[in-house]
């Protein structure tokens, strides 16, 4: 689900129907929020889905590795459970979870400018949000780049971490 589904169900049960947690986020003289109880919304919001997504890249990626024949060799051969995953599944699944993860990067600043509308919190989306309505194109660009360029960053890392590991594996 996205993200903006998971605020409006977040506002819904932890701040109206139950009142543990504030609807907005509101901003002291120094810019930043109040309490930290008005990042909890925002922090969960974004969360959620990045952790189904990357569980399922990981789940996927440790089952490929199971398959292999010399993991199912490890495991007749008795060695640990704990073993067989950090020293036989994990180096290999590696280079597909930093990928997802690399990956949900962008996802998650695209989901940061939703949330941060509806907890009204004061982040780059709320920057980018104010560029876009007062047509600042300057400044949207700026963002934009900005944005891009962290992500390639971690997309590089990510096939860094491949290369890295599939030249051990040669």
């Amino acid at each position: 689900m996205p993200e903006f589904v998971f605020s409006v169900l977040l506002l819904l049960l932890l701040s109206q129907w139950t009142g543990w947690l504030p609807a907005v986020t509101l901003t002291g003289p120094d810019g930043a929020p109040e309490s930290w109880s008005m990042l909890v919304l925002p922090l969960l919001a974004l969360a959620i889905p990045q952790i189904g997504w990357n569980t399922r890249i990981v789940r996927g990626a440790l089952a490929d590795q199971a398959a292999l024949p010399h993991v199912k060799a490890a495991v007749l051969d008795g060695l640990p459970r704990h073993r067989i995953l950090t020293h036989h599944m994990l180096p290999g699944a590696l280079p597909a979870v930093a990928a997802g993860i690399a990956t949900s990067a962008g996802m998650l600043l695209g989901g940061a400018v939703v949330v941060e509308t509806f907890f009204n919190y004061p982040g780059i989306g709320a920057v980018l949000g104010g560029a876009i309505t007062d047509r600042d194109t300057p400044l949207v660009a700026g963002v934009v780049a900005a944005a891009g360029a962290a992500i390639s960053l971690l997309l590089l890392l990510a096939d860094l971490v491949r290369t890295t590991a599939l030249g051990e594996r040669r």
